[in-house]
């Protein structure tokens, strides 16, 4: 595709995701519109100043999304999910209608080309967890549309580590692997950027779906690096068993973590070569994750904030 005049419809654009996609798309030079809930909100007029067109709408509503794609070349497709918690109010169910509707209206509107952002342990085989098999479903929705797509598959982002919650005020992290487990991880930033760049090639990318990852670490070594970034000492620990066996979402994570689909299978070489300057974790760390988790040991811990 060619960049000069033609735009992009983003989804998501005052969340993290689809901000990262639209300030890589705009400072690619393409011409953005994001959907948003309020075009008065704070997150949506930062969308204005970066020179991103905002729409008003929402994803329940068809005929907004229909007026947002008018002229639209293509479209970056993220929904709010259940794995997000009840503050967004959604549920398994809203996330497959919403994900099938945005890909309808694309095809009806004459979008030529589609990215969908899905999650690391999506696929053909269920995990029993709504969070993926619904994004599963939204997948197998797409490749049965006749227009040409991508779906990309990242896996757990950079930035949820640094939220509160995770005992990073008392000197220890916790999370889904064992101590000496690997887990791969990516910021969100790239995710933009990986977006931005299958925009501009859609022929190289066309039908692909692929995970896309920036770093693989264990927990001991994401504690070295915590230790390093903030100067003071960082243990790891793995969710305690009990919470696990308490927490139903928790514990299917952690055991989606354990068969090795959740600690994802990107091949972050390969993907090095297509997507230069991916963020490792000491990057990440020594750019915007180090105020993210300062804040995180400043903050006192009031709960598991994963979700």
């Amino acid at each position: 595709m060619n960049n000069s005049g033609e735009t992009i419809v983003v989804f998501g654009g005052t969340g993290q995701q689809g901000g990262s996609v639209a300030r890589a798309l705009r400072l690619d030079g393409w011409r953005v519109r994001a959907l948003v809930r309020d075009t008065t909100s704070k997150k949506a007029k930062m969308l204005v100043a970066q020179g991103i067109e905002t729409v008003q709408g929402d994803l329940a509503d068809s005929s907004s999304i229909q007026a947002a794609m008018a002229g639209a070349d293509g479209v970056f497709s993220v929904q709010p999910s259940s794995g997000q918690g009840a503050a967004y109010g959604v549920t398994d169910e809203d996330e497959v209608r919403y994900g099938k509707l945005v890909a309808d209206i694309a095809v009806a509107s004459g979008v030529h080309y589609f990215v969908y952002s899905s999650a690391n342990a999506a696929g053909p085989t269920a995990t029993g967890i709504g969070h993926f098999d619904s994004k599963s479903e939204i997948e197998a929705h797409i490749r049965r549309l006749s227009f040409s797509s991508t779906i990309i598959r990242p896996s757990a982002f950079m930035e949820i580590l640094a939220l509160p919650g995770m005992g990073l005020d008392r000197g220890e992290f916790s999370f889904l692997m064992k101590p000496d487990q690997a887990m791969q991880f990516i910021a969100v930033e790239d995710i933009g950027k990986i977006v931005a760049s299958i925009f501009a090639s859609p022929a190289k990318f066309r039908s692909r779906t692929f995970e896309i990852a920036g770093d693989v670490v264990t927990g001991n070594e994401l504690a070295e690096k915590f230790t390093r970034a903030s100067g003071r000492q960082i243990t790891y620990h793995r969710f305690p068993d009990e919470l696990l066996e308490q927490n139903p979402f928790l514990g299917g994570l952690a055991g989606l973590v354990d068969q090795g689909r959740l600690a994802g299978n990107a091949d972050i070489a390969a993907l090095r070569m297509e997507f230069p300057r991916l963020l490792t974790m000491d990057a990440w760390l020594e750019g915007a994750g180090r105020p993210a988790l300062l804040a995180a040991i400043q903050t006192a811990s009031s709960g598991v904030a994963l979700r």
